[in-house]
């Protein structure tokens, strides 16, 4: 399914537009601290007429047969354009961490890192991330490189996710 532009997306967020919409599909995830694992996910990327995007993500754990097995992470936040294709990725996340990105844009192409990382007292520890999306044949590519639990800067997460309604 063809994307289209929303006639009424600010001016601000064409580099961004692309990510519109509702997503579907699947990942690994693995580190050096954790076994890998194969995961679902929805990302819903929503906008209200003001210059930024609204993100929501859910992931599950699938089992060998692709069934969903239980909840695993969930993300909030907002993507916030700025001039000459620089871009913020603001997320929060139920674990207690709160995360800012920052990075650039090209057609259909978002490189961020984060630039700054807060943490509850409870939370896990996690220094840094780095994140790569694309729109690839259509499809959301997307994959994660983290620094957590005394880890060096390792890959993460990877995922491919197809438009869906």
């Amino acid at each position: 399914m063809p994307f289209e532009l929303d006639a009424d997306l600010p001016r601000e967020l064409a580099p961004l537009a692309w990510l519109i919409g509702r997503w579907e599909g699947a990942g690994v995830v693995g580190y050096p601290t954790i076994e890998s694992a194969n995961f679902g996910q929805e990302i819903v990327v929503t906008h209200d007429g003001r210059p930024f995007l609204e993100w929501q993500s859910r992931t599950w754990l699938l089992d060998e047969e692709g069934n969903q097995v239980r909840p695993l992470a969930t993300e909030l936040g907002f993507w916030r354009p700025a001039e000459d294709g620089e871009v913020e990725l603001l997320l929060v996340h139920p674990t207690g961490i709160v995360e800012m990105y920052y990075g650039k844009t090209e057609p259909a192409k978002i490189e961020l890192q984060t630039d700054g990382v807060l943490r509850s007292p409870r939370a896990k520890d996690y220094s840094a991330a780095a994140r790569l999306y694309g729109l690839v044949n259509s499809d959301l590519m997307w994959v994660m490189d983290m620094s957590a639990m005394g880890q060096p800067m390792t890959s993460h997460v990877s995922a491919q996710l197809k438009r869906v309604g």
